[in-house]
C-alpha cells in the first residue's frame, strides 16, 4: 500500500514537472517567433525608409533636371524673340526708307504728270492741224476715210476669219476620225461585228503540209471539233505551213492558238484529245491572265488591289489600240503618272492606281453596256477602289466631270504614253510624203534660199535671199505659204510657218 502511493505521487511530480518545463520550452519557443518578427518588420521598415530615400533623391533629381530644360527652353525662347524683335525693328527701318523713297517718287511722278500733260495738249493739237491738213490734201472728210479703212480692215479681218474657221473644222475633223477609229476599233475587240485581220487573227506554224489534212481531220471531224470547242475559226487555206486562227475575243484567240500548238506538236489530233488540251490552256490562261495582272500592279508600284481587277488587268495583255499593248500602256500611263504628280506634289499613289486602271473597261465583254471609262469606273467601285481613284478612271475622256488634280494628270499621262514616239504604228510613207510636200511648197516661192519641213512636219523653216525679199515680203510669204497650206494639204493639227531673213553687212578694209 504504502509503495502504490508512493508510485503515485512519483507520478504526479513526473507529470507536474514535464508540464512545467513543456511550458517553459513552449514560451521560449513564443518568444523566440515573436523576435524574429520583430527583426523581421525593422528590416522590412529599413528596407522601406532606403527606398523611399532613393526615391526622394531620383525625384529632386528629376526635378533639378526639368527646371534646368525649363531654364535652358526659356533662354532660348528669349534668344529667339530677341533676334526676331531685332528683325522686326530692321525691317521697320527698311520700309520707312521704302517709304521716304515712294514718296519723293511720287512727287517726281506728279512732277512729270504735269509735263506730259502740257505735251498730250501740244500733241492733240498737232493732231487736230494734221487732221485738217490731211482731209485738205486729200479732199476726204474724217467720217469717209474712216469708212474706206473700216472697209478694208474688215475685208482682211474676214478672210482671217475664214481661215480660222477652216482651221478649226480640219482640227474637228481630224480629231473626230481618230475618235471614230478608236470606238471602232474597240467596238471590233469586244464584240463580233466585223472582221478585221490585225487585230482578229493569229499564226499558228506547221511543220509540213501533211499536218493541215491531220488538223481538219475525217471529215472535217478534228477542226469541227476544234472550232466548237474553242469558239474561234480555223482558216485552212493556201498559206504554206501554216493555219490561221481567227476570233474576236482576243483571249480566247490565245488560248486557241496555244491549244493548236500543242496538238500539232503532240501530233495525237482527235476530238478527246482536243478538249482536254483546251481545257488545260484554258486553266493556264487563268493563272497566267492574273499573273500578268499582278506583275502589272507591282511594276505600276500599285498594292491592294482585289484579285478581280487583277484579272482583268491581265486580259489587257491580249489587247492592243493602235498597235500598243494595253496593258503595257496601262504601265507606263501608271509610271508617267506618278513622275507628274510627285513634280506637282499631288497624291501620287492615287495617280498612280487611277492610271494603271483608266483603261480597265476595255477588258470587259460586249455584255456590259456603257464606255469603257464608265464601266470601268463601276466595276472598281464594286471591288473596293476608293471613290477618288474611281472618279479618275471615269473621267479620264471627260465622260464625268473631274474632281482632283490627279484625274487630270493622269489624263495628260495617258495622252503622253499614246502620243509618245514608237508608242503607235504610223504609215512612214505617208510621213515623208507630208514632209517633202511642205518643203515643195515653200521651195516654189521666188527669192526663198532653201527650206526644212522640222518639229514631224509641226513647222517649216523658210530661209530666204536678203538682197531680194525685204521684211514686209517675208511676212506676206510666211501668210501665202501658210494659206496655200491650208488649201492643198491634208494635216492634224496646225503648222506653224517661220521665214528667216537674215542681213549681212560686209566691208573690206584695204
Amino acid at each position: 500500500m504504502d509503495n502504490t502511493v508512493l508510485l503515485i505521487a512519483i507520478s504526479a511530480g513526473a507529470l507536474l514537472m514535464g508540464g512545467l518545463i513543456g511550458f517553459v520550452i513552449k514560451q521560449s519557443l513564443v518568444e523566440n517567433k515573436r523576435k524574429a518578427q520583430n527583426l523581421k518588420a525593422d528590416h522590412i521598415i529599413t528596407e522601406a525608409k532606403e527606398q523611399a530615400r532613393e526615391i526622394e533623391l531620383e525625384a529632386k533629381d528629376n526635378a533639378l533636371q526639368i527646371t534646368q530644360k525649363a531654364e535652358e527652353e526659356l533662354n532660348r525662347r528669349r534668344s529667339e524673340l530677341s533676334k526676331e524683335d531685332d528683325r522686326l525693328q530692321k525691317r521697320r527701318e527698311e520700309l520707312d526708307q521704302r517709304l521716304e523713297k515712294y514718296e519723293e517718287r511720287e512727287a517726281r511722278l506728279n512732277k512729270r504728270q504735269s509735263s506730259i500733260d502740257k505735251r498730250t495738249n501740244e500733241i492733240d493739237n498737232l493732231y487736230e492741224e494734221v487732221m485738217a491738213e490731211l482731209q485738205r490734201v486729200s479732199e476726204m472728210t474724217k467720217d469717209e476715210a474712216r469708212e474706206v479703212l473700216l472697209a478694208e480692215t474688215e475685208k482682211e479681218a474676214r478672210a482671217d476669219m475664214a481661215r480660222i474657221i477652216r482651221q478649226i473644222e480640219s482640227e474637228a475633223r481630224e480629231k473626230g476620225n481618230a475618235r471614230a477609229r478608236e470606238l471602232i476599233a474597240d467596238a471590233i475587240q469586244r464584240v463580233a461585228s466585223e472582221k478585221v485581220a490585225e487585230v482578229t487573227t493569229s499564226l499558228v506554224n506547221l511543220p509540213n503540209e501533211e499536218m493541215k489534212g491531220r488538223i481538219v481531220g475525217r471529215n472535217g471531224r478534228n477542226i469541227r471539233a476544234f472550232e466548237q470547242a474553242s469558239g474561234v475559226d480555223v482558216i485552212v487555206d493556201d498559206t504554206p505551213e501554216a493555219v490561221t486562227v481567227s476570233c474576236f475575243d482576243s483571249v480566247r484567240r490565245e488560248i486557241a492558238r496555244r491549244a493548236l500548238s500543242r496538238l500539232v506538236i503532240d501530233g495525237r489530233i482527235h476530238p478527246a484529245n482536243i478538249e482536254k488540251i483546251l481545257k488545260e490552256e484554258n486553266e493556264q490562261m487563268d493563272e497566267d491572265i492574273l499573273e500578268a495582272g499582278e506583275q502589272a500592279a507591282y511594276d505600276a508600284g500599285v498594292a491592294g488591289l482585289h484579285n478581280e481587277i487583277l484579272k482583268k488587268m491581265g486580259r489587257l495583255k491580249f489587247r492592243t489600240s493602235y498597235g500598243q499593248n494595253q496593258l503595257a500602256h496601262a504601265v507606263e500611263t501608271a509610271k508617267i503618272a506618278s513622275v507628274i504628280a510627285a513634280e506637282l506634289g499631288a497624291d501620287v499613289e492615287a495617280a498612280k492606281a487611277g492610271a494603271l486602271l483608266h483603261d480597265l473597261g476595255k477588258a470587259m465583254d460586249h455584255n456590259t453596256e456603257g464606255t469603257h471609262a464608265q464601266i470601268g469606273g463601276e466595276f472598281a467601285q464594286r471591288h473596293g477602289v476608293n471613290s477618288k481613284v474611281v472618279n479618275i478612271i471615269a473621267s479620264h475622256h471627260h465622260e464625268f466631270d473631274q474632281e482632283s488634280v490627279e484625274a487630270v494628270i493622269v489624263e495628260a499621262a495617258d495622252a503622253i504614253s499614246g502620243a509618245r514616239p514608237g508608242a503607235r504604228r504610223e504609215d512612214l510613207e505617208q510621213y515623208i510624203k507630208r514632209l517633202r510636200a511642205l518643203e515643195t511648197i515653200a521651195n516654189s516661192y521666188t527669192g526663198v534660199d532653201r527650206s526644212y519641213a522640222i518639229q514631224a512636219g509641226r513647222e517649216v523653216r523658210i530661209i530666204v535671199k536678203p538682197n531680194e525679199i525685204d521684211d514686209v515680203e517675208a511676212n506676206r510669204m510666211a501668210k501665202n505659204i501658210a494659206q496655200q497650206i491650208e488649201e492643198t494639204m491634208q494635216y492634224p493639227g496646225q503648222i506653224r510657218i517661220t521665214v528667216i531673213r537674215e542681213t549681212r553687212a560686209t566691208e573690206y578694209a584695204k
